[in-house]
């Protein structure tokens, strides 16, 4: 048997195909989603009972940790799970020690998109030992070719070593694309001379959404963000000013759109990028990328007041920053379950809705270096105060050292209809940032 856990835009695909070659599939999401010929289960822990194979096909790091931690009670010695989000070699390194010892673990991010995920043709990039790749290798070719990258965590490298090549490659096309616009030149005769060049696949792919706009979402913009951050290094200069792009496409509410809408984006945003403040200053700023903390998505304020609003966390309205940094502290806006489009994530479930703010304060800490072990103050505000055991429980298993300084208030409302709880939170920066 089978446990898929993530019913995204390509998990969805993915648990089909396993149907459809025969296997006996259950499936968990976190917002139910059935798929027809598979099991639905409650929760992770049951959807792996008796699984000898867990794919998991998640947003980003914390949701992969979040939901093998929740599994691991059911997971039994001799099952495989093979970790197919991207995450990056650090995070899956980590999940080992979330792992019942006899677990095997095989790190396999794929390259394409949702319909080579229908298709059967993504290229599954494989790590591992060789003993669990070859326990599962039958299953992960149900998804396309795969390519055997090394050991525990090459998988997880490779791909974000092709991604920090392939996004910014497509934001540098969607800066060429403004800047023929700006100067005159004909955008559909740009791309047939780069149809001529080396840049000829990338030219014809965005073809289309360069002449009738962006796609149907396929590879969400905020997701193509995270991969970027994911991948930063000092030595990726470029990859740090697409980075910037990105950010700035996010912080505009873009992050639930594909890829492609970076097109209209940088036409519309001019030559400055995600934050306006002048070509020598995003210059300086990939200059000092991965050195000290200095990031693209932070813009710097009077009295070394930094503002902060990283990619991977929804756009804010833009009358405030998620996060401010100043004299050695982190201040965290206070956070709500709003996903990327504005709407309700659990509405009426506080156990949900908990979930998604804890996931999205640890996304906020994470961008500067921080976790939960440095948070000095959490505030908490509660529509219903009944529901605090809910909440409690949920923070319980994020803030799991001694508990920071605390103050919970019940609130008649908060800003939107449906929304039950709002939390904010100040950290210790770490020393070296």
């Amino acid at each position: 048997m089978i446990s898929f856990l993530g019913l995204g835009r390509m998990g969805v695909p993915m648990a089909r195909r396993l149907v459809a070659a025969g296997y006996a599939v259950t499936t968990w999401n976190r917002t139910p989603r059935a798929i027809e010929g598979a099991a639905s289960a409650a929760s992770p822990a049951e959807a792996v009972a008796g699984a000898e194979l867990v794919v998991t096909m998640l947003a980003d790091p914390g949701a992969v940790r979040r939901v093998l931690a929740d599994a691991a009670p059911g997971l039994r010695a001799g099952t495989v799970v093979a970790e197919m989000s991207t995450i990056g070699p650090e995070a899956v390194a980590g999940l080992r020690g979330l792992l019942p010892a006899g677990v095997g673990l095989v790190d396999a991010p794929v390259l394409g998109s949702v319909g080579p995920a229908g298709d059967g043709t993504l290229t599954v990039l494989a790590g591992g030992l060789p003993e669990d790749l070859a326990r599962c290798r039958k299953v992960l070719e149900v998804f396309g070719a795969v390519r055997e990258a090394g050991g525990p965590g090459a998988g997880a490298a490779m791909k974000l070593a092709v991604m920090s090549a392939l996004v910014p490659a497509q934001v540098l096309l969607a800066e060429t694309v403004a800047y023929a616009g700006a100067t005159g030149v004909d955008t559909s005769a740009l791309l047939d001379v780069l149809g001529g060049t080396p840049l000829a696949a990338l030219a014809e792919r965005v073809r289309p959404a360069v002449e009738s706009g962006p796609y149907e979402t396929r590879y969400a913009l905020a997701l193509a963000a995270k991969d970027v951050e994911l991948a930063a290094h000092g030595i990726q200069t470029l990859a740090a000013a697409a980075g910037a792009r990105l950010a700035g496409a996010v912080a505009a509410g873009l992050g639930g759109a594909d890829l492609t809408a970076i097109f209209p984006h940088v036409a519309s945003t001019g030559p400055t990028g995600a934050d306006r403040t002048g070509r020598a200053e995003q210059v300086g700023r990939m200059g000092q990328a991965g050195k000290a903390g200095r990031r693209p998505d932070r813009r710097e304020g009077r009295g070394g007041v930094e503002r902060l609003n990283p990619a991977g966390v929804p756009a804010t309205n833009g009358l405030y920053s998620h996060a401010t940094r100043a004299a050695g502290l982190l201040f965290v806006s206070g956070q709500v379950a709003l996903d990327g489009e504005g709407g309700v994530v659990g509405e009426g479930d506080m156990t949900r809705q908990s979930e998604y703010v804890m996931d999205l304060l640890s996304r906020v800490l994470a961008d500067q270096g921080c976790t939960f072990d440095d948070v000095t103050h959490i505030r908490t505000h509660l529509t219903d105060m009944s529901l605090l055991r809910e909440y409690g429980a949920v923070r319980e298993r994020f803030i799991t050292g001694d508990p920071p300084a605390s103050t919970t208030v019940e609130v008649s409302r908060l800003f939107r209809p449906g929304l039950l709880i709002e939390v904010e939170v100040i950290a210790a920066l770490p020393a070296d940032g």
